[in-house]
Protein backbone atom coordinates (compact mmCIF):
# COMPACT_ATOMS: atom_id res chain seq x y z
CA UNK A 1 0.00 0.00 0.00
CA UNK A 2 1.28 3.46 -0.91
CA UNK A 3 1.51 6.07 1.83
CA UNK A 4 -0.06 9.43 1.06
CA UNK A 5 1.97 12.51 1.76
CA UNK A 6 0.46 15.16 4.02
CA UNK A 7 -1.15 18.35 2.67
CA UNK A 8 1.85 20.35 3.92
CA UNK A 9 4.28 18.06 2.10
CA UNK A 10 2.13 18.21 -1.04
CA UNK A 11 2.08 22.03 -1.13
CA UNK A 12 5.77 22.21 -0.27
CA UNK A 13 6.53 19.83 -3.15
CA UNK A 14 4.64 22.27 -5.40
CA UNK A 15 6.94 25.06 -4.20
CA UNK A 16 10.01 22.95 -4.95
CA UNK A 17 8.64 22.30 -8.41
CA UNK A 18 8.08 26.04 -8.94
CA UNK A 19 11.68 26.70 -7.85
CA UNK A 20 12.81 24.71 -10.89
CA UNK A 21 11.51 27.65 -13.03
CA UNK A 22 13.77 30.16 -11.24
CA UNK A 23 15.97 32.27 -13.52
CA UNK A 24 18.35 33.52 -10.81
CA UNK A 25 21.59 31.56 -10.60
CA UNK A 26 22.23 32.44 -6.97
CA UNK A 27 19.30 30.61 -5.37
CA UNK A 28 16.22 28.87 -6.77
CA UNK A 29 13.16 29.59 -4.63
CA UNK A 30 9.51 28.65 -5.07
CA UNK A 31 6.38 29.80 -3.23
CA UNK A 32 2.81 28.49 -3.24
CA UNK A 33 -0.13 30.37 -1.73
CA UNK A 34 -2.96 28.16 -0.51
CA UNK A 35 -6.43 28.86 0.84
CA UNK A 36 -8.82 26.14 1.97
CA UNK A 37 -6.45 23.44 0.68
CA UNK A 38 -6.55 24.97 -2.83
CA UNK A 39 -3.58 26.54 -4.60
CA UNK A 40 -4.44 30.15 -5.43
CA UNK A 41 -1.04 31.31 -6.72
CA UNK A 42 2.55 30.28 -7.25
CA UNK A 43 5.78 32.13 -7.84
CA UNK A 44 9.50 31.67 -8.30
CA UNK A 45 12.37 34.11 -8.16
CA UNK A 46 13.08 35.69 -11.50
CA UNK A 47 13.24 38.91 -13.47
CA UNK A 48 10.41 41.26 -14.35
CA UNK A 49 8.14 40.15 -17.20
CA UNK A 50 9.95 40.82 -20.48
CA UNK A 51 13.20 41.65 -18.66
CA UNK A 52 16.72 40.26 -18.87
CA UNK A 53 17.26 37.06 -16.85
CA UNK A 54 20.21 36.22 -14.61
CA UNK A 55 20.66 32.88 -16.39
CA UNK A 56 21.25 34.84 -19.62
CA UNK A 57 23.33 37.82 -18.47
CA UNK A 58 24.40 37.07 -14.90
CA UNK A 59 23.09 38.46 -11.66
CA UNK A 60 22.96 42.22 -11.06
CA UNK A 61 24.47 42.32 -7.56
CA UNK A 62 24.37 45.34 -5.25
CA UNK A 63 25.42 44.94 -1.60
CA UNK A 64 25.51 41.13 -1.98
CA UNK A 65 21.91 40.98 -3.27
CA UNK A 66 20.71 40.31 -6.80
CA UNK A 67 18.49 43.30 -7.54
CA UNK A 68 17.37 41.90 -10.89
CA UNK A 69 15.14 39.25 -9.33
CA UNK A 70 11.73 39.49 -7.75
CA UNK A 71 11.48 37.01 -4.91
CA UNK A 72 9.19 33.99 -5.22
CA UNK A 73 6.93 35.13 -2.38
CA UNK A 74 6.49 38.56 -3.97
CA UNK A 75 5.76 37.04 -7.38
CA UNK A 76 3.04 34.84 -5.85
CA UNK A 77 1.52 37.77 -3.91
CA UNK A 78 1.66 40.02 -6.98
CA UNK A 79 -0.05 37.32 -9.04
CA UNK A 80 -2.93 37.37 -6.53
CA UNK A 81 -3.07 41.15 -6.73
CA UNK A 82 -2.99 41.19 -10.51
CA UNK A 83 -5.92 38.79 -10.79
CA UNK A 84 -7.92 40.06 -7.79
CA UNK A 85 -7.49 36.94 -5.65
CA UNK A 86 -7.77 37.69 -1.91
CA UNK A 87 -4.99 36.41 0.34
CA UNK A 88 -6.49 37.18 3.75
CA UNK A 89 -6.25 34.09 5.93
CA UNK A 90 -4.24 32.13 3.35
CA UNK A 91 -1.08 30.10 3.90
CA UNK A 92 2.21 30.33 2.01
CA UNK A 93 4.65 27.46 1.38
CA UNK A 94 8.18 28.60 0.57
CA UNK A 95 11.26 26.52 -0.20
CA UNK A 96 13.44 28.88 1.90
CA UNK A 97 12.74 31.05 4.93
CA UNK A 98 11.60 34.45 3.59
CA UNK A 99 13.75 37.60 3.67
CA UNK A 100 12.66 40.60 5.77
CA UNK A 101 11.00 42.40 2.83
CA UNK A 102 8.98 39.32 1.89
CA UNK A 103 8.03 38.78 5.55
CA UNK A 104 6.57 42.29 5.67
CA UNK A 105 4.66 41.73 2.41
CA UNK A 106 3.34 38.38 3.66
CA UNK A 107 2.06 40.02 6.84
CA UNK A 108 0.47 42.94 4.98
CA UNK A 109 -1.23 40.53 2.57
CA UNK A 110 -3.03 38.86 5.50
CA UNK A 111 -1.27 35.50 5.20
CA UNK A 112 -1.74 33.68 8.50
CA UNK A 113 0.73 30.78 8.23
CA UNK A 114 4.20 30.55 6.69
CA UNK A 115 5.57 27.10 5.96
CA UNK A 116 9.18 26.80 4.82
CA UNK A 117 11.44 23.88 3.94
CA UNK A 118 14.96 25.23 4.44
CA UNK A 119 16.53 27.68 6.82
CA UNK A 120 17.98 30.62 4.91
CA UNK A 121 19.42 33.62 6.74
CA UNK A 122 16.50 33.45 9.19
CA UNK A 123 16.44 36.95 10.68
CA UNK A 124 15.34 37.30 14.32
CA UNK A 125 13.33 40.42 13.40
CA UNK A 126 11.32 38.39 10.88
CA UNK A 127 10.26 36.03 13.66
CA UNK A 128 9.47 39.01 15.88
CA UNK A 129 7.29 40.58 13.18
CA UNK A 130 5.49 37.29 12.54
CA UNK A 131 4.80 36.96 16.27
CA UNK A 132 3.50 40.55 16.51
CA UNK A 133 1.19 39.94 13.55
CA UNK A 134 0.05 36.55 14.89
CA UNK A 135 1.44 34.72 11.86
CA UNK A 136 2.31 31.08 12.53
CA UNK A 137 5.67 29.85 11.19
CA UNK A 138 6.47 26.17 10.70
CA UNK A 139 9.22 24.21 9.00
CA UNK A 140 8.00 21.40 6.74
CA UNK A 141 10.20 18.47 5.87
CA UNK A 142 10.04 17.41 2.24
CA UNK A 143 9.59 13.66 1.97
CA UNK A 144 11.69 11.48 -0.28
CA UNK A 145 9.76 10.62 -3.40
CA UNK A 146 10.31 8.57 -6.50
CA UNK A 147 10.87 11.84 -8.36
CA UNK A 148 14.01 13.41 -6.96
CA UNK A 149 13.76 17.08 -6.05
CA UNK A 150 17.40 17.06 -4.98
CA UNK A 151 18.59 16.95 -1.42
CA UNK A 152 17.67 20.23 0.36
CA UNK A 153 20.35 19.66 2.99
CA UNK A 154 23.12 19.29 0.39
CA UNK A 155 21.85 22.23 -1.67
CA UNK A 156 21.63 24.36 1.48
CA UNK A 157 25.17 23.36 2.44
CA UNK A 158 26.53 24.33 -1.00
CA UNK A 159 24.62 27.64 -0.93
CA UNK A 160 26.04 28.42 2.53
CA UNK A 161 29.57 27.74 1.31
CA UNK A 162 29.09 30.00 -1.69
CA UNK A 163 27.64 32.73 0.55
CA UNK A 164 30.77 32.53 2.69
CA UNK A 165 32.85 32.99 -0.47
CA UNK A 166 30.81 36.11 -1.27
CA UNK A 167 31.32 37.46 2.25
CA UNK A 168 35.07 36.84 2.03
CA UNK A 169 35.29 39.03 -1.08
CA UNK A 170 35.44 36.46 -3.90
CA UNK A 171 34.93 37.92 -7.36
CA UNK A 172 31.54 37.83 -9.11
CA UNK A 173 33.05 35.58 -11.80
CA UNK A 174 34.32 33.08 -9.24
CA UNK A 175 30.96 33.02 -7.42
CA UNK A 176 29.07 32.59 -10.69
CA UNK A 177 31.37 29.69 -11.57
CA UNK A 178 30.64 27.96 -8.22
CA UNK A 179 26.88 28.45 -8.62
CA UNK A 180 27.02 27.03 -12.15
CA UNK A 181 29.05 24.04 -10.98
CA UNK A 182 26.67 23.32 -8.10
CA UNK A 183 23.63 23.72 -10.37
CA UNK A 184 25.16 21.27 -12.86
CA UNK A 185 25.97 18.83 -10.08
CA UNK A 186 22.44 18.82 -8.66
CA UNK A 187 20.72 18.72 -12.04
CA UNK A 188 22.48 15.52 -13.16
CA UNK A 189 20.33 12.43 -13.21
CA UNK A 190 21.28 9.76 -11.04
Amino acid sequence: MTTRISWDQYFMAQSHLLALRSTCTRLAVGATIVRDKRIIAGGYNGSIAGGVHCIDEGCYVIDNHCVRTIHAEMNALLQCSKFGVPTTGAEIYVTHFPCLHCCKAIIQAGIKTVYYAMEYKNHPYALEMFEQADVRVEQVELVEMAVSLNDPEKIGFINNLIERLEESGASDEEIKSWYERSTDLFSKKG
